[in-house]
């Protein structure tokens, strides 16, 4: 019978620090607006924005050498989920580092395909300059062959915030693309609330700042700093809706490899819950391969 692994941490410390997403550096990013759906879900990106503008200061976490899974051992396969805000790019950033795993973001793939004029690319924007949303079937087509690449075979990957809905997650059984594990950040709402509306952006250097958890290092850079037009109670407690939704109906396609982790807390503390998940199912392949 299938069941759900609920993992939770064994400090029960308050979030003390903002979970950013991934980098700090601004990047070259195509003027316009990138928004692609499914049956059951739908994906908008500004790209004016670069996600990976989301992070405000590099993790602090003990250094650790690179976990990969051995020659013989088959690499792992994860996807991870969390809501907007709830520190899943920071999540991802330490599990690349220690156990060398592929990231793979959808958006990153449409703006990677748009930018390189690829044919898929050239589908999808003629999608958005009509105004329209991308289809899912071109958006599955970009995960596919990512998945397909040497690397993501050879090392393992890290599918980030996708699938969305379930037909792109029965798309991906399709093609071949069962993960091993699917991670679930949960954080409460109040805590994703107070994170987004706090987030703050310096137009010039692209970094993500807090008023919290991250405030500007001098007046100057404050009193330069914009708020995003989405980052507003209402609007984020609209978003957030819209995640459970879709959240919900992909559970139900990995409900037995779901594990359930307590975002609550600050993010080593976070890590440390998916360190020991993913330690833990290397070891079972292990010995599966043993056996």
């Amino acid at each position: 019978m299938a069941s759900t692994c609920c993992v939770n941490s064994p400090m029960n410390v308050k979030a003390n620090s903002l979970s950013p997403s991934c980098s700090t550096k601004p990047k070259h990013i195509l003027a316009t607006h990138l928004s692609f759906a499914s049956n059951n879900a739908s994906f908008s990106l500004n790209l004016h924005e670069n996600p990976r503008f989301q992070k405000t200061r590099s993790p602090k976490v003990v250094n650790f050498q690179v976990v990969a899974s051995s020659a013989k051992t088959k690499p792992l396969k994860i996807m991870i989920s969390g809501a907007p805000a709830s520190g899943k790019g920071t999540q991802c950033e330490l599990i690349t580092k220690k156990y060398g795993l592929v990231h793979i973001a959808a958006g990153d793939l449409l703006r990677a395909e748009i930018a390189s004029g690829s044919e898929n690319g050239k589908r999808a924007k003629e999608y958005m300059e009509k105004g329209q949303l991308v289809p899912d079937e071109i958006v599955v087509m970009m995960v596919k062959e990512r998945l397909s690449q040497p690397d993501s075979l050879e090392k393992g990957w890290l599918l980030d915030g996708y699938p969305r809905s379930s037909s792109q997650a029965t798309a991906l059984k399709k093609f071949g693309f069962q993960p091993d594990l699917f991670i679930l950040l949960e954080v409460s709402e109040d805590i994703l609330v107070e994170r987004v509306v706090g987030r703050r952006l310096d137009p010039v250097t692209g970094k993500i700042y807090h008023l919290k958890y991250s405030p500007p290092e001098t007046e100057e850079i404050a009193a330069r700093l914009t708020q995003r037009f989405d980052d507003t109670e209402e609007k984020v407690k609209l978003r957030l809706r819209t995640h459970h939704q879709n959240v919900e109906a992909v559970l139900s396609m990995y409900e037995n490899i779901t594990i359930k982790v307590n975002g609550n807390v600050a993010k080593e503390d976070v890590f440390i819950q998916i360190d020991n998940a993913l330690t833990k199912l290397l070891e079972q392949k292990k010995t599966a391969l043993a056996a």
